[in-house]
């Protein structure tokens, strides 16, 4: 038989090898034609006789990065058409398209004959669940292979077996750190786990796994055996005790049970563990199902999937540019920010060119990748001579003149912009007419500092976020003069360093740093009304927020938020600021000199040995009023989430924003807005314009005229539409029709 997606081979020993290859795609999917083949794999292995085992492997360089998620989304657009029809009927048709992969992987592993997964890069998701129902597993030795189940990073949890067969191979606390977590395995952990048999040379991967079978492996798994036992013990155990209490108490500190994901694989766990293997399979099915319909779930898969691949992949980039070649860039600033961006662009092969006031504090830039690279290899994550040639490509400079030849400059000076306008002239001095100028400021309008380059067509703004090599967002900001070109150069270099971009037009503090300023100017507030230090930092957190806002206006620096207050009241006058954020703001960084994070002082003291804690001066600044049990923490958490949702629909109102993907994608990996909501607008969306609407008139009658709609949220409102609805793709397809 014949395959599109699969290849079909056999040896004299009777094996045959599946090797999954979908044309077409750089890397294998789970999509509903390849779910659909394999299907008709496991009939023809079952049934002819002369097929005496197999080992299935991939084409491609990884085996499979998993499921596409298109494939539930459609499932749930089915599910809502019909659900008012015939609500019975559509939730069956839901359970059981949903489960088709699942069933046809115990169909698999009870056929009686051996299969084994020859592993040859990363295999994640569906993927792996695929590995974990085969009899054994092999893998190449490869130190960039990942394997895991991350399907909780997108609301969702494994629902092909996963929660019920890794915790059969490998105890149940460990199984459900990896399934909470969403962490990925390198191979040699994953063998030390027990979760594969062996890690073998590439060359000698398939022959591996062919030995397995001919050396006698069973086509059996371990827990269809009737002496089984669960590595980590019964559930109703001591070991079981010392598990689920406490996997418990931990899941809800770390998600204060805002994820139906999370919450269903603690369950499918504990009550797949104390029933036989197909009732928990059953059982897993029912809660995938449920999870699927939830708003959480839907939301996560739209933006931190569906969304971000389109971002990632060049939604944004303007057509008719050709694909620019970027060999060389220029950073100006060797401080923390143009050292981790110098590292992130020799990472990606480019050289650099890391450029300071002397030739000490570029060498001091350039240790910061020596730093980073130093720690990789002391946990066996790079070899010397792969650090070596990463640090080669980067050259620190105290001369303008090495910047020739540059495709891109990146200015990542001090936050003044005089210092800003000497490097901006001296660079184009030197650089070549095709060579892009962006700007790495927070704040500043680009607009403004386009005024100190002689090409202002090609002048944009490149906003990274701190610590540059962890966070995966990156901010391009159009000034009113730039052209397209300079954002595809831009849009090139940020996919040629693999993060994610968002465009935005130009407006003080573009979006990012305007709407998480709003969040962090709320927790001002707060302390200012006499709410305990304590509470907001935890409500925060509750909220969905990674940190309180005190802590982060900590790692953001404290004085930052007061110079920027200050820059504002210049600009725009005394009535666009608070009168009690710039009392505390003052009392903190003025009078007592706590600047944050960066000088071991601010809302929190930063001790060398031990946590930080929250400063105990705060009770003079701002003395605790407001009695704990008093406080409506419900209304609390609606503040710090609405006040940043609203001024979202501000700045695409004012058309900061133009692309509702971008907003919901930036603020979670931006500033990392509950991402269980899905992102500022699907928060929106999510509660319905209208209700969020009456929200926000409740606060303002409260807490003042930051809470007030704007006309375009009252108009959303008044018409019954949604921000997905009115400005997303499938509103863009019906106008076009």
């Amino acid at each position: 038989m014949t395959y599109k997606n699969y290849t079909f081979e056999f040896d004299g020993d009777g094996i045959a090898l599946i090797t999954w290859d979908m044309p077409g795609r750089s890397m294998n999917v789970l999509d509903l034609e390849a779910i659909e083949e394999f299907g008709k794999i496991i009939e023809q292995f079952e049934t002819e006789d002369d097929i005496k085992g197999a080992v299935i492997t991939s084409g491609k360089t990884a085996f499979s990065g998993g499921a596409d998620l298109k494939m539930l989304e459609g499932l749930l657009t089915t599910f809502h058409k019909e659900r008012g029809n015939n609500p019975e009927a559509a939730m069956q048709a839901l359970f059981d398209g949903s489960r088709q992969f699942s069933l046809l992987l115990r169909r698999l592993e009870t056929c009686g004959k051996p299969i084994v997964a020859a592993l040859n890069g990363t295999a994640l998701g569906g993927a792996f669940e695929l590995a974990l129902a085969c009899h054994a597993r092999f893998a190449s030795a490869n130190d960039k292979t990942q394997l895991g189940l991350p399907e909780v990073k997108v609301g969702l949890f494994p629902g092909a077996g996963g929660t019920q067969r890794l915790p059969r191979m490998v105890p149940a606390a460990d199984a459900l750190q990896l399934l909470l977590r969403g962490s990925s395995l390198r191979v040699d952990r994953a063998k030390s786990m027990g979760i594969l048999n062996d890690v073998v040379p590439e060359g000698e991967l398939i022959e591996a796994a062919k030995n397995w079978i001919r050396e006698g492996g069973k086509g059996v798994q371990p827990w269809d055996e009737p002496r089984f036992r669960l590595p980590g013990g019964p559930v109703y155990s001591k070991a079981g005790m010392e598990t689920f209490p406490p996997a418990n108490a931990i899941y809800r500190r770390e998600t204060y049970d805002n994820y139906p994901g999370a919450r269903a694989i603690m369950k499918c766990v504990y009550e797949g563990l104390l029933v036989p293997f197909d009732t928990g399979l059953t059982i897993e099915s029912r809660y995938f199902a449920n999870v699927m319909q939830t708003t959480e779930a839907a939301h996560m898969i739209r933006s931190l999937f569906v969304s971000m691949q389109e971002l990632n992949k060049g939604a944004r980039r303007p057509e008719g540019i050709e694909k620019s070649s970027i060999k060389k860039v220029g950073v100006l600033g060797a401080g923390f920010m143009g050292a981790g961006i110098a590292y992130e662009t020799a990472k990606a092969g480019i050289q650099v060119v890391l450029l300071d006031r002397d030739s000490e504090a570029a060498e001091k830039g350039k240790d910061y990748s020596d730093k980073i690279l130093s720690k990789a290899l002391s946990r066996g994550r790079t070899t010397e001579e792969k650090k070596q040639t990463l640090l080669d490509l980067i050259h620190p400079s105290a001369d303008y003149n090495d910047l020739k030849g540059c495709d891109l400059i990146i200015e990542a000076v001090f936050e003044d912009r005089d210092v800003k306008k000497a490097a901006t002239e001296a660079a184009e001095a030197v650089v070549g007419k095709d060579c892009v100028f962006a700007s790495n400021t927070s704040t500043l309008p680009i607009t403004s500092l386009a005024e100190n380059s002689k090409r202002p067509a090609s002048f944009i703004g490149i906003h990274f976020f701190s610590p540059v090599e962890k966070m995966m967002l990156v901010e391009v900001i159009m000034a009113k003069k730039t052209k397209d070109r300079a954002l595809a150069v831009a849009l090139d270099y940020i996919r040629a360093i693999r993060k994610t971009p968002i465009v935005v037009n130009d407006s003080r503090g573009f979006y990012t740093s305007r709407v998480v300023g709003t969040y962090i100017r709320e927790g001002h507030l707060m302390l200012s009304e006499g709410v305990s230090p304590a509470m907001i930092e935890n409500l925060g957190r509750m909220a969905g927020m990674p940190v309180g806002p005190l802590s982060l206006n900590d790692e953001v620096a404290v004085d930052l938020a007061w110079k920027i207050l200050q820059a504002t009241k210049k600009d725009q006058g005394d009535d666009a600021i608070d009168p009690g954020q710039e009392q505390l703001l003052e009392a903190m960084v003025v009078q007592h000199g706590r600047l944050g994070r960066k000088n071991g002082k601010g809302f929190y003291d930063y001790p060398e040995n031990g946590p930080k804690r929250l400063w105990p001066g705060l009770a003079d600044i701002a003395p605790v009023t407001v009695d704990a049990d008093s406080v409506d923490t419900q209304e609390l958490q609606q503040r710090m989430l609405v006040i940043q949702a609203l001024e979202t629909a501000r700045c695409f109102q004012e058309k900061v924003l133009t692309d509702v993907r971008e907003a919901d994608v930036g603020s979670i990996l931006g500033f990392g807005f509950a991402p269980f909501a899905g992102g500022t607008l699907s928060y929106i969306d999510g509660m319905g314009t209208a209700n969020f609407v009456a929200l926000c008139r409740k606060l303002a009658r409260k807490h003042g005229p930051r809470f007030r709609p704007n006309s375009l949220l009252n108009q959303m409102a008044k018409n019954g539409e949604t921000f997905y609805g009115r400005f997303g793709a499938g509103a863009a397809a019906k106008k076009a029709a």
